[in-house]
């Protein structure tokens, strides 16, 4: 196990390294600019994802593709995974995380464009899509398609599987001391029931548990916020001068540096809101809508509240309450920052933490399930998608028993691997992105369908 996390501890500093961070940072503020600052349009976005286009094609709804999406992401990288940025790379990461949501709305919303672009219906019928097919259809770089497709597949069962089943039994096992054994059989048995059922299932499941849990865990958020409200300012500014400069331990914090509070700031921001990763698109490929950009723009919305909102909120919970309450950090795991945040709730909150998380790292699995098999099916075809199921299930329960730091190091690089080749594919694929945006948002034709779609 020490050789192994030693490797993955290498691999992640070649693959994480100045690089890659310029890559995604540049691709993301580079789409900013050609795409005059997309953001401005989050909130027409956000209203755009309450309506149905329902006499479109597709196989989910709008919202349904984007709680597929908010399923995948909004989970343990809101929460445990700010946690270990903070303890890894300072207050600072939380800065790194925040603006890689910011400026990944807009990337978000390119992936997602092209997604449904390069679309098309497989033999049963169902829409599939994403940088696979975007990079094969757009680019005609076969190769590519097939190096991003493996490394979903492989990242499927890291960040999108025993990361989410190992921090649910980790929490069940700390709060209801119940055994990872036994809850890992649980949430195996729960998984199997609702990916079996295939993307409409999944799309059902995820409508009803996202929007409830999310309001669940903001306002608790804010419960802890107004209790360390005289720690708020200071917490802020800790987290703004700590993401460009060194600071020395005190007050519970280890001593960073910018480039280290970047690199974990901006890894645990792609694992939190995957704008740039290419999975969300996997989702929005399948979504009734109108046109691609319609789409897309309910897409980026992900992005918003995940990073923008859920990351920024745990953040500052986590850094105000090491400033009120320093002596209840000292010696804590990289994962227990959140949890002794939450203990600021009196009596309920390693209760709160506790159903939160499980159920946002229960969401996390069904759509991160729904990715593989997609990738599954580009690679090997429909007949593989069973298979994929039974090894996906078995890693849910391994994911349970296994060793935190491994996971995170494999999720990490398989990230990153799969990061590559959509972000290159982005870049090359940028005119056609512009062009769609200005003849469906720019010139006002958003209610107009596609030729795709007449």
């Amino acid at each position: 196990m020490a050789k192994i996390e030693s490797f993955l501890n290498t691999a992640n500093l070649i693959v994480w390294g100045p690089p890659m961070l310029i890559l995604l940072v540049g691709t993301h503020i580079y789409l900013t600019i050609r795409l005059r600052f997309i953001q401005k349009h989050t909130f027409k976005a956000v209203k755009l994802s309450l309506s149905a286009d329902n006499d479109s094609q597709g196989d989910i709804t709008q919202f349904g593709a984007l709680a597929t999406a908010l399923a995948a992401t909004i989970g343990t990288g809101n929460i445990i995974g700010v946690s270990t940025a903070i303890a890894l790379g300072g207050p600072g990461a939380v800065l790194w995380t925040w603006m890689t949501g910011v400026f990944g709305i807009a990337t978000k919303y390119a992936e997602a464009l092209l997604a449904l672009k390069y679309r098309h219906k497989n033999e049963n019928g169902n829409y599939v899509g994403g940088p696979m097919y975007a990079i094969e259809k757009g680019l005609k770089i076969k190769w590519l398609a097939v190096m991003f497709a493996v490394f979903t597949v492989l990242a499927t069962f890291g960040a999108g599987c025993t990361v989410q089943s190992h921090a649910i039994s980790g929490i069940i096992e700390s709060t209801f001391h119940i055994s990872p054994i036994i809850s890992g059989l649980v949430l195996t048995a729960l998984t199997a029931t609702v990916i079996m059922g295939g993307v409409k299932k999944i799309a059902s499941v995820n409508e009803k548990l996202v929007p409830f849990m999310a309001l669940f865990y903001v306002l608790s958020c804010i419960a802890i916020i107004i209790i360390n409200r005289d720690y708020i300012l200071p917490a802020l500014s800790l987290i703004v001068s700590s993401a460009f400069t060194p600071k020395a331990a005190g007050g519970g914090f280890v001593g960073s540096t910018m480039i280290i509070a970047a690199r974990y700031g901006v890894a645990r921001g792609l694992f939190s809101n995957e704008s740039g990763l290419g999975t969300a698109p996997i989702a929005a490929a399948a979504a009734q809508t109108r046109n691609s950009v319609r789409q897309a723009l309910v897409s980026m919305t992900g992005t918003f509240w995940d990073t923008v909102v859920v990351c920024a909120m745990t953040g500052v919970v986590i850094v105000s309450t090491m400033l009120h309450v320093p002596e209840h950090f000292i010696e804590a795991g990289n994962d227990q920052l959140v949890q002794n945040s939450f203990a600021m709730l009196p009596n309920i909150g390693k209760y709160v933490l506790a159903i939160a998380l499980s159920v946002f790292a229960f969401t996390t699995i069904l759509g991160w399930s729904f990715y593989g098999e997609r990738a599954m099916e580009y690679l090997f075809g429909l007949k593989s998608v069973l298979l994929y199921r039974i090894v996906f299930l078995i890693a849910c329960f391994v994911g349970s028993v296994i060793s935190l730091s491994i996971i995170w190091g494999f999720s990490d690089l398989m990230n990153g691997l799969m990061a590559f080749p959509n972000l290159v594919s982005l870049l090359l694929l940028s005119g056609v992105i512009v062009k769609e945006t200005r003849h469906y948002l720019w010139e006002h034709r958003l209610d107009e369908k596609s030729e795709e779609e007449m």
